[in-house]
């Protein structure tokens, strides 16, 4: 069978991975140099030697046994040689001896105040309490690297000065011309949410090179840092400097779109030769596995263990989903390859862990790759995008994630699948249009601290005040409480926020199944006495073990990112493909048609527009299976999200149906 074969390809790709991930050993308990970040946090990915425990590794790191087993749960019952550990840079104790601080050796109590370091306590908590800028503390404190702070450190505050503005402005210059005089030229920059080296870099119209040079001793920004700005790069109006708020205002370069195509874009007599990166969790070890212990009871009460062999058609079944998605890729290429294109496909089995894709990239493998499709889990994904960004080489996100943050300063990564914040903004000008009737907002926020409700909210409300005034906006809130009804009183609740005079929107601001299964029934029920319109996240239409008559008989309707229409003719040949090499269907939800269409969308792209299609993918417009991409991205330095959602709706005549908007793309 073809997926024996294709089982027993990714083995062998198993084997050679194993030989190239054997690392090289120290004997010694040393700090890793190697930094990530994972989920926005930075660790330090430490590979257990030989001989060393866990109290060890915790006392080189400066923190505790139980701090080292909160992260990394298995070093409870001891560490294992090889091993990879991630541990929290910012709970880090410095381990060095007492050095003596620059400004104590000498106390100018006329012109400074002398505060120590408490915990908690930061250079811009320090500025914001003393009403001083965190540069003037900064370089009030030559000598001390502030972004490694100690509790016990003391920080020299300069006291604050009344002068008149003229004599404020003579010593500004006098000071300026003294740094300059002194040849140093330097202004610090506070690391914000999203930024790198490279975004910083663009903002001062500096080289990464020169920026890393200046601060040789951070690889990774984090959030709060400050970086060292070679202020000759730098405009200085009036004598002042420019400090890290002001930088942060600096405009970005205008998004300039180049023209779409009128109609889809011809893919035909392509040339040359690219190299594709397929990074996807294929579980090759746990796929070699071929048989399994089951345990049973004899007829004496003991317990039994049976080998059970599995089939040589058993898939893991964690691997199903990636393995369809490169069933779709494959095919793909192997179309381009019918039009003249010569494609290399390198595939890597990259899990959840960051040691694997820590490892691929600093091997130089990814180098000399035209595309890269994947990672799928966010922490690798951010690691592969940084990477890539310096060598302009795309990297495609194939699965949704929870938000569009991985975008920020990596202006060479597309996320392939829209995120919530491009569905709420699509639902909430959706839902406006019918500004006459009486909104209810169902969520299970029950703190009213999660970002995402509460940004949803505002933008439907408004979105209604751009077409009716403030007062006659009608938007009821309930709170979904417990996984069986909102609270004893729910049905109620909610008849009382239904209008018998005018028609309801109701939206289901949720993507749990217990919020929305609960919440379909009730109004289902209600429905019957009110005029209901209800609208929800593509993870709506998804529930298990809830009747589908229940979204036909409520004409529900949402947004996804995918549709097929299974008479058009590329469609068809698809499944017939499909079936020939893997001798079966792929089912409308499986992950070989997203596969497909990235794989054909870029490659096709790359082919033929060269690297002017990475900044400007707009210009290429290719029929695909069951997506449409229309990237944007919100800032010159940041990546590209697709903009394109499918409204459906479920009619009452028990159709699911494509409801035609307006749009940018072009349609033939």
């Amino acid at each position: 069978m073809k997926i024996i074969n294709f089982i027993k390809t990714l083995l062998i790709l198993s084997v050679l991975l194993l030989f190239h991930d054997i690392a090289c050993s120290q004997v010694v308990v040393e700090r890793s140099k190697d930094k990530v970040i994972i989920s926005g946090i930075q660790y330090y990915i430490h590979q257990v030697k030989k001989g060393e425990t866990a109290y060890s590794i915790s006392k080189a790191y400066g923190i505790t046994v139980e701090e080292l087993a909160k992260e990394n749960p298995a070093v409870v019952s001891g560490t294992k040689e090889g091993q990879a550990l991630r541990i929290s840079v910012a709970k880090v104790m410095e381990v060095k001896p007492a050095e003596p601080s620059p400004v104590t050796k000498q106390h100018d109590e006329s012109k400074y105040i002398y505060h120590t370091m408490a915990q908690g306590e930061t250079i811009y908590s320090l500025s914001k309490s003393y009403g001083v800028s965190e540069n003037e503390i900064i370089r009030s404190n030559t000598g001390i690297d502030i972004n490694k702070l100690s509790i016990g450190t003391e920080i020299a505050i300069p006291r604050r000065e009344f002068t008149s503005s003229k004599q404020k402005s003579e010593d500004q210059n006098k000071k300026i011309s003294n740094r300059e005089d002194q040849n140093k030229k330097i202004s610090y920059h506070k690391v914000l949410q999203g930024e790198s080296f490279s975004s910083i870099a663009e903002k001062y119209g500096l080289s990464v090179r020169e920026l890393k040079k200046e601060n040789k001793n951070l690889r990774f920004p984090q959030v709060g840092d400050f970086i060292r700005i070679p202020v000759k790069d730098i405009e200085v109006q009036q004598a002042e400097v420019i400090n890290p708020d002001t930088v942060a205002t600096i405009s970005e370069k205008p998004l300039i779109e180049q023209e779409r195509p009128v109609g889809f874009s011809e893919v035909r007599d392509l040339t040359g030769s690219l190299n594709v990166a397929v990074l996807l969790p294929f579980y090759l070890e746990e796929n070699s596995s071929r048989s399994e212990i089951e345990t049973s009871n004899s007829a004496q009460g003991k317990s039994v263990q049976n080998e059970i062999l599995r089939g040589d058609d058993w898939i893991y079944p964690r691997s199903l989903d990636f393995v369809e998605m490169y069933e779709g890729i494959l095919i793909a290429a192997d179309t381009l390859r019918s039009l003249g294109l010569d494609i290399n496909i390198y595939p890597y089995d990259i899990k959840s862990d960051t040691v694997e894709i820590t490892r691929l990239v600093k091997s130089g493998k990814l180098a000399k790759m035209d595309l890269i499709i994947g990672p799928v889990y966010s922490r690798n994904l951010t690691i592969v995008a940084s990477y890539a960004r310096n060598l302009n080489i795309p990297v495609v996100s194939p699965v949704p994630l929870i938000n569009n943050s991985a975008l920020s300063g990596n202006p060479t990564l597309f996320m392939s699948i829209s995120s919530p914040e491009v569905t709420q903004e699509a639902l909430a000008k959706k839902v406006s249009k019918n500004y006459n009737n009486n909104f209810v907002f169902i969520h299970s926020d029950t703190t009213g601290t999660d970002p995402y409700i509460q940004r949803f909210k505002k933008q439907i409300i408004n979105e209604l005040s751009y077409k009716i005034q403030n007062d006659e906006i009608r938007v009821k809130e309930l709170i979904f409480n417990s996984r069986s009804m909102f609270d004893s009183g729910s049905i109620n609740r909610l008849s009382n926020s239904l209008s018998e005079n005018s028609g309801n929107v109701v939206i289901v601001a949720s993507e749990d199944a217990p919020v929305i299964s609960q919440t379909i029934m009730e109004v289902h029920n209600l429905s019957r006495k009110f005029d209901v319109k209800v609208f929800g996240y593509p993870e709506m239409i998804d529930v298990e073990n809830l009747d589908p008559k229940y979204f036909f008989d409520l004409n529900v309707m949402v947004y996804s990112p995918y549709w097929i229409d299974y008479n058009k003719e590329n469609v068809k040949r698809f499944n017939s493909t499909f079936r020939q090499k893997f001798l079966t269907e792929p089912p409308e939800k499986s992950y070989a048609w997203q596969g497909y269409d990235i794989a054909y969308y870029f490659v096709s792209g790359i082919a033929i527009h060269g690297k002017n299609f990475v900044e400007h993918p707009e210009i290429h417009y290719p029929d695909l299976l069951e997506s449409q991409f229309d990237f944007k991205r919100k800032n010159s330095g940041d990546g590209f999200e697709n903009q394109k959602l499918f409204l459906v709706r479920y009619t009452k005549d028990y159709e699911i149906k494509l409801i035609e908007e307006n749009n940018l793309l072009p349609q033939n």
